[in-house]
């Protein structure tokens, strides 16, 4: 096939919208949708080396394969070395550990499989996943091996016509399938190769399907096929759920720029584009890890424009001394393709992240780092560890939703939950009123306390539009159970607490539910408490590790908490809903407090969940008096 330079410039268009994205979503909200654009290339470009090659009967599966190796792993595999160097001097066990399991599953192009099940309420934040990026390699990897087989069977009793036929319906009934798939369940459609295929298929369609036109026409198509992509770039947004009917702007604009096949065009072919587009998969691949960077040690926005740049550099590096090397693929037997080198990269470097999952980190002293005592700190309040203390800590009875599976669970909460007698306090909310309860248990021994309280879920009169899937089908069920209880408990005190997005909320609405049923109870809803990314254990042992350094200020603060707890104030100072700002409580000009003893304890063990001692401190210095004064 002649060289497609408006190919090579789409890549450029589809690279740049994802880096500027992913470094700051708000310079173009939709640019993950490059990522798309990338699966049309793919599969124009798989389409036509698998049907020249049947059209010629010379196609050969092992071949295919082998280039596909070729080109992918090795700029891949030394991505991934430079990952474990880096991590062995500076990450913690668990976070090397999390490192290794991804280095395996992205050199095996599982790694969309393994981001999707570890998507999760209390998952870690993906700029903590230094590899997050590869699950698109994967998708496409698996495509690649199922694609080839598929067309060659159907070769076997189909003419090229009805194949040709057979991917334009497929691609069709694809998008179908996705646009549902999206809606019902999102976090599979958005990971998986089964509502993505369809975009590479329609990549397929352009090449089997070629437009026949006049050059003033396919100056407009190039036009139209632009706007849509680039419109997708700054009318989508994260919100939106993706990749579902909206995704047709994107795969759709780069079908028509394919299909106008303007070599000469100064958008696709200039000398920027074509350089970008050049070393797009290098550059994609180096991008990210910065982006992890950036947020991880929480850096100052300027290091954002570094990042880009190294980004660009080591993408042109990587492109110049490790894609262009021309790796062997003519053998001429079975066993002759066990000289693949890319291959053997795959298995060495996969190796040595599968040794470092399954060593736990190297949790040993030969990794100083990982025997610092800063390191231990962070361990000890890392998920893995900590959640032993949570089952009973937060009440975990009393929570509809399953933290671990990720289901709503199917049997309703305990009755143990809100059989603790009449009157006294209702506990009301999602993990954060869970981790509110140890506190307020600890602190009223001898009041009625009782709980519906369940991950991910804000306390609501009518039924939740924002929640999705499993979450939707615990939310709704865990709001229904409270407003229920509550009749029949008829609480003094009725504490309502949530995560973030407060300001979302009305809760004037639960407020007329208690008075259209003559409740007399007094509501009190609890704001924000103070947040930190990736989380505030990580900030005091990088950066305020000196006890004595209990009120701190760190990049790592999330400054949204700041504008709901203002909004809050101008909603409920002057309503009867009596509004407890922790935010107010244990922030100041100097910044916020950190650690609730002398023993560099935090206040929350990961970005805002109160720690088992910050639930008691807050409770105990802050809540007790105004919660005693409604019993």
């Amino acid at each position: 096939m002649e060289f497609r330079k408006d190919i090579n410039g789409l890549r450029a268009i589809a690279v740049i919208a994802v880096v500027l994205f992913h470094f700051d979503a708000s310079w173009m909200p939709g640019g993950f949708a490059g990522v798309d654009v990338f699966f049309v290339i793919s599969g124009f470009l798989m389409t036509g080396i698998i049907f020249r090659g049947i059209e010629k009967e010379s196609f050969s599966i092992l071949k295919f394969y082998i280039a596909r190796a070729n080109r992918i792993i090795p700029a891949l595999a030394i991505l991934c070395l430079a990952l474990l160097v880096f991590g062995w001097f500076y990450l913690t066990p668990f976070d090397y550990r999390a490192l290794g399991k991804h280095v395996g599953s992205s050199l095996t192009f599982v790694s969309n499989f393994i981001y999707w099940m570890e998507a999760g309420y209390f998952d870690t934040a993906s700029h903590e996943k230094w590899l997050l990026h590869t699950w698109s390699l994967s998708v496409e990897w698996q495509f690649y091996i199922i694609y080839p087989l598929v067309l060659v069977a159907m070769r076997q009793f189909m003419s090229l016509k009805m194949m040709k036929t057979a991917i334009l319906l497929g691609s069709v009934f694809g998008f179908i399938f996705c646009v549902i798939a999206t809606y019902q369940w999102p976090s599979t459609a958005y990971y998986l190769l089964h509502t993505r295929a369809w975009e590479m298929m329609i990549g397929g369609v352009a090449y089997l399907y070629p437009f026949s036109i006049q050059e003033k026409r396919k100056k407009l198509l190039e036009w139209i096929g632009l706007a849509l992509i680039v419109s997708s770039y700054w009318l989508i947004s994260k919100d939106n759920p993706w990749p579902g009917y909206l995704a047709i702007f994107p795969v759709f604009g780069s079908f028509l720029i394919i299909q106008a096949q303007r070599n000469n065009s100064f958008i696709t072919s200039n000398i920027v584009f074509q350089k970008v587009g050049a070393w797009s998969y290098s550059i994609y691949l180096w991008h990210w890890p910065f982006v992890v960077a950036i947020y991880y040690y929480s850096l100052d926005s300027i290091f954002i424009y570094f990042g880009i740049t190294l980004s660009i550099l080591l993408g042109f590096l990587s492109y110049k001394y490790i894609e262009k090397i021309k790796f062997r693929n003519d053998f001429t037997s079975v066993f002759g393709y066990l000289k693949c080198k890319p291959v053997y990269f795959l298995c060495i470097i996969g190796f040595l992240g599968s040794v470092i999952f399954v060593g736990n980190g190297i949790n040993t002293p030969i990794r100083s780092f990982a025997s610092s005592e800063e390191a231990k700190y962070v361990s000890i309040y890392h998920l893995d560890n900590y959640k032993k203390y949570l089952p009973e800590a937060f009440m975990d009875q009393c929570n509809f939703f399953d933290v671990e599976s990720l289901s709503a669970k199917v049997n309703d909460i305990s009755e143990a939950c809100t059989t603790n007698g009449k009157g006294g306090i209702f506990i009301w909310g999602d993990s954060h009123a869970q981790a509110l309860s140890y506190g307020i248990r600890s602190t009223f021994p001898n009041v009625h306390i009782n709980q519906v309280a369940s991950s991910g879920c804000r306390p609501l009169i009518k039924a939740d539009d924002e929640s999705i899937e499993e979450y939707k089908r615990a939310c709704d069920r865990s709001n229904e159970m409270a407003k229920n209880k509550i009749l029949k408990i008829r609480p003094k005190v009725i504490l309502l607490a949530q995560r973030i997005d407060h300001d979302k909320n009305d809760y004037s609405e639960i407020l007329h539910y208690l008075h259209e049923n003559k409740l007399p109870s007094k509501l009190i809803l609890v704001g924000p408490s103070p947040q930190w990314q990736p989380s505030l254990p990580i900030a005091i042992a990088r950066r305020h590790f000196n006890v004595a350094d209990k009120v701190i200020s760190d990049l790592s603060f999330n400054r949204s908490v700041l504008r709901i707890n203002s909004q809050l104030h101008i909603d409920y100072d002057n309503s009867e809903i009596e509004y407890f700002s922790m935010i107010d409580q244990l922030c100041n000009k100097n910044g916020c407090l950190a650690k609730v003893d002398d023993k560099n304890t935090p206040l929350v063990f990961d970005y805002g969940h109160l720690s088992l001692k910050g639930s008691k401190y807050v409770v105990e210095n802050m809540m007790k008096d105004i919660i005693s004064s409604y019993l």
